[in-house]
């Protein structure tokens, strides 16, 4: 009687006998999963910037404001928390991407038309879609470009602070009572909106802070520095934030004609 040896089995596959000298070699499935930690604070920038449209439609707009910022400290841990753990992902990009455009592009247009712009008519909503659609092709080209810019810049404004100089406007006026019934106030407004969606697909260079470490020791004035920007801030948020924002929205301007 003859004996036909079998082919040992190759590691990492499933062997299914269908004859006694035939063998169908099948690859193993993997099992793939999702890092759970950046993404649930990608997750909590998108239910802030959610929730930041709730509240625009039943007319909170300074809960609305302040959501947005929220948004925005949220998106801003959830890649450092994913390289500090190692645990970056495709899929995290992409979340990112879609957080970014919820709380970033659409979010800050309805506040800001909810707000003063629909008195505008046609040019109040035609203002709030140019934001929202400059939002969009600034995060598309974001996403081509990995890789290719110079990481120390970003090319045009990012989102979130352009979101942020938005809602620092809605804020301050809230805050300090503006007048928003007078005639030029919605076109003010109406300004600030344009410019923030055009400077966003602008190719002016901002700085990006990706160069800064935590771990880098610094000099020790820089941590009064920090001392003073809390304090700043603290004392009167609406202003410092508003005004801390319209200076970043225009150094990538200032440092494109120095350059």
């Amino acid at each position: 009687m003859r004996f036909r040896r079998r082919k040992p089995r190759p590691l990492g596959r499933s062997v299914m006998p269908v004859a006694d000298d035939v063998v169908v070699v099948r690859p193993a499935l993997r099992r793939r999963g999702i890092y759970l930690l950046p993404n649930l604070f990608t997750m909590a920038a998108l239910f802030a910037g959610f929730f930041a449209i709730v509240q625009a439609m039943n007319q909170r707009f300074e809960t609305a404001a302040i959501a947005i910022f929220v948004a925005m400290v949220l998106d801003g841990m959830d890649g450092r928390v994913a390289r500090l753990t190692n645990t970056q992902s495709a899929f995290g990009e992409q979340l990112d991407s879609l957080s970014d455009m919820t709380s970033f592009g659409v979010a800050p247009a309805l506040v800001m038309y909810e707000w003063i712009l629909s008195g505008l008519g046609r040019w109040g909503w035609a203002g709030a879609f140019v934001y929202c659609a400059c939002a969009a092709a600034r995060l598309a080209r974001f996403n081509a470009n990995l890789g290719v810019v110079d990481k120390r810049f970003f090319q045009g404004l990012p989102s979130p602070a352009a979101a942020a100089l938005i809602a620092g406007f809605v804020w301050l006026a809230i805050d300090n009572k503006f007048h928003i019934k007078d005639a030029a106030m919605p076109w003010v407004a109406f300004g600030f909106t344009v410019y923030a969606g055009l400077t966003m697909v602008s190719s002016a260079p901002f700085y990006s802070g990706k160069s800064f470490h935590v771990g880098r020791s610094v000099p020790f004035w820089a941590m009064v520095v920090v001392i003073v920007l809390i304090f700043v801030v603290s004392s009167d948020p609406p202003i410092a934030l508003f005004t801390l924002f319209c200076c970043y929205a225009v150094s990538g301007y200032v440092y494109w004609a120095w350059r």
